[in-house]
């Protein structure tokens, strides 16, 4: 449906693009707020605008009820996302993130996202521009891992083929300080650099009110998509010969968060536009990025994504004005296929004769419990580890590029530290949940603390119905927007208000097709008594080795998704 008078919404503009217009790129006022100790917070417009930062603020919503009834405010604080492109980070880095997170945050714990970085959570104003300035003497920072811009760059994290691994790594960490802000706003704010005219400076790609929404961006090496590509706003999908990266797929568009009610809304797979030769690569990630920054909805921020854009204007006409920008034409899609998703666990030898130990780590949450002490466990193994630790997008940890004199010291260190399960289902494995409650302002349900005992229950059903050694790509996300990836699982849960989520099935283990809501605003109890007689179908009526997911289209328990923004909402497509 492409018409050339749609290339921009006309109409008011949100009032987040007065912020950024404002904001003297990115500066506001947050060095005053952070001289007022009257606040725990973030006042005005600076609450939004540290996001841009990398940081988002919350409270304790466990407490919040209370802290009202004693007249205080909530219990301001912030969560902090690093940038870490492709996930890669030393030991001794580690250490560093290790410490301040017992000293300075209040709840301990070191948190692995889907973003394939890490969060610190509950870090108080007091502690927040010392937090910034640990992390940068140790080379991290966390420019652009929230607000609207591109986030952290998601690389294939498990290093079997590792010379193509490094050469994705590599792009990826490229195409992340490209597409960055050029602004002066993160070092004066946090650093005590020095200050800078910000009339004078330029923002070529991200332009001086920065894109109309979140971008998100990834590369990803097949058969493993390890990084759900179709979550992302743009994909670079690798393409080897003889071992060598020779170019990208590109694969624009994808995006998972829709608003309860909201038709207009709703989760979107990424449209193939083509291949391109390596030295094009990060001219088409500018051109994919200015084009969303030129042609995305200013006017409702709902509809502002990348996605929403392609579905307005046409992917013809999307595709070719990045043509036209990147100065390149797509030649036709080099064949790939994905056929696996998530982490491989264990130990797996690379080519380069060094050994690579993935960890499970259940809802990504480091922290020492008295069963299980993980994180002096990591501690532990980042004092003597001599390679490096790769976060992946699933909330596991691999460590990385051990030579074969160290490989059993560190397996008697995961062991001894609980960091090695091994008795752990492939279900538990195949489950995932965002944070949620209680730290998230937006989450509407629980999601992590949910995800544990909800597992536990399927791992029964499973057994009880003889299919022990099976599994189902489980996730639950707190609030249709999207940070658990429920839309591409077999079963997702999207919280819909306390203990009520809207149940979705029918996706696919290779993450390439959304689920289909299947039954609205049900509790936890009813979800698992309808789990109980999906599996046990399944399990009488599967075909040999057919996934859960493509039983349940097969048999017509749901019609599957094939074009969202037609029939993600109606239920009686067949």
């Amino acid at each position: 449906m492409s018409n050339e008078q749609n290339l921009v919404v006309e109409g008011k503009l949100s009032d987040n693009e007065r912020i950024k217009r404002e904001s003297k790129l990115l500066r506001g006022t947050i060095t005053e707020d952070l001289s007022d100790d009257i606040t725990g917070g973030f006042t005005s417009d600076n609450f939004q605008l540290i996001r841009f930062h990398g940081m988002y603020q919350q409270d304790d919503r466990d407490i919040r009820a209370e802290r009202q009834k004693q007249k205080l405010e909530p219990l301001h604080n912030v969560m902090l996302r690093a940038r870490l492109p492709g996930g890669v980070i030393t030991p001794q880095q580690w250490l560093v993130i290790d410490k301040f997170a017992k000293e300075h945050t209040m709840y301990g714990s070191i948190r692995l996202t889907t973003r394939q970085t890490f969060q610190f959570h509950g870090v108080l104003k007091p502690h927040i521009k010392s937090m910034h300035q640990t992390l940068n003497k140790t080379g991290i920072d966390s420019i652009a891992t929230a607000g609207d811009v591109n986030r952290n760059v998601l690389c294939t994290s498990n290093p079997i083929e590792s010379d193509v691994h490094q050469q994705a790594w590599q792009w990826a960490a490229k195409i992340s300080e490209h597409l960055l802000p050029k602004t002066n706003a993160y070092a004066e704010v946090w650093l005590d650099g020095e200050k800078v005219d910000s009339t004078q400076e330029d923002e070529p790609i991200l332009g001086t009110n920065y894109l109309p929404r979140k971008f998100k961006t990834t590369v990803v090496i097949p058969p493993l998509n390890d990084v759900d590509v179709h979550a992302n706003d743009l994909n670079f999908v690798a393409i080897a010969e003889n071992g060598e990266l020779i170019g990208f797929n590109v694969l624009v568009g994808g995006g998972l968060a829709m608003t309860h009610g909201d038709k207009s809304t709703y989760p979107r797979k990424a449209d193939d536009f083509g291949f391109i030769p390596l030295d094009k690569t990060l001219d088409v990630a500018a051109a994919v990025v200015s084009t969303q920054r030129d042609w995305g909805n200013r006017v409702n921020r709902k509809n502002a994504k990348t996605k929403y854009t392609l579905e307005r204007v046409g992917v013809d006409t999307f595709k070719k004005e990045v043509e036209k920008r990147a100065g390149v034409v797509f030649e036709e899609t080099r064949a790939y296929e994905f056929t696996e998703r998530g982490d491989r666990f264990g130990w797996v030898k690379g080519i380069d004769d060094k050994h690579h130990l993935t960890l499970f780590i259940e809802n990504g949450r480091i922290l020492d419990t008295e069963a299980s002490p993980i994180k002096t466990g990591m501690r532990e193994i980042a004092k003597i580890h001599q390679g490096d630790f790769r976060l992946t997008a699933n909330q596991n940890l691999i460590i990385a590029g051990v030579p074969e004199d160290q490989k059993s010291a560190i397996q008697d260190l995961a062991e001894q530290y609980g960091l090695i399960h091994p008795t752990v289902s492939k279900q538990r494995l195949d489950s995932m949940a965002c944070v949620s409650l209680p730290t998230c302002p937006l989450a509407m349900a629980e999601a992590e603390r949910y995800l544990p005992d909800a597992v536990t229950e399927i791992e029964q059903m499973l057994a009880k119905y003889g299919l022990p050694d099976e599994s189902i790509i489980y996730r639950v996300t707190g609030c249709p927007n999207g940070c658990g990836r429920a839309m591409l699982a077999e079963i997702g849960l999207v919280g819909k208000g306390p203990n009520k989520y809207n149940l979705h099935i029918g996706g696919n283990r290779n993450g390439t097709r959304i689920p289909r809501m299947f039954r609205e605003n049900i509790s936890d109890v009813e979800i698992m008594q309808t789990l109980d007689e999906l599996i046990k179908k399944w399990s009488e009526e599967r075909q040999e080795g057919e996934a859960f997911g493509d039983y349940v289209v097969r048999a017509n328990i749901v019609a599957p998704v094939i074009n969202s923004a037609e029939d993600f909402y109606d239920a009686s497509v067949s």
